[in-house]
This record gives C-alpha cells, structure tokens and sequence, in this order.
C-alpha cells in the first residue's frame, strides 16, 4: 500500500494495488474510487483532502 500526498493541488491518494485503472467512479462528493477490470478497488482519491481531514501530511500505521 502506499499513500501520497499533493499539497499543490490538495489531493490524497492511497494505493492498495498497482493495476491498470478501468474505471473510477466518485462515490461520494470529493471521494473516487478506482477500479481495474475484475472490479477490484485498486485506490481511492480524496479531493480537498485538507477540508476532510485534520492533517493530510500525517500518516499513523497501525498492526493488530
């Protein structure tokens, strides 16, 4: 998994797979969900992530 952060144009993505996207649906004002052929959610897009979040920057993991 990897996530990444563009202050520039304030957008968080977070990867869990690599794959060719086939398609992206927004599933909520802001929030995309990308998919590959099987249907397979591949990552999601937070638009105006600092409006949705406190920090956007902080990323804390967690094993249980």
């Amino acid at each position: 998994m990897k996530v990444k952060y563009d202050k520039e144009v304030d957008v968080l993505y977070i990867v869990f797979s690599e794959g060719k996207i086939a398609e992206s649906d927004e599933d909520r004002p802001g929030i995309i969900l990308d998919y590959d052929n099987a249907g397979t959610i591949l990552g999601i897009e937070i638009l105006d992530a600092s409006k949705k979040m406190q920090n956007p920057t902080k990323v804390e993991y967690e094993v249980a």
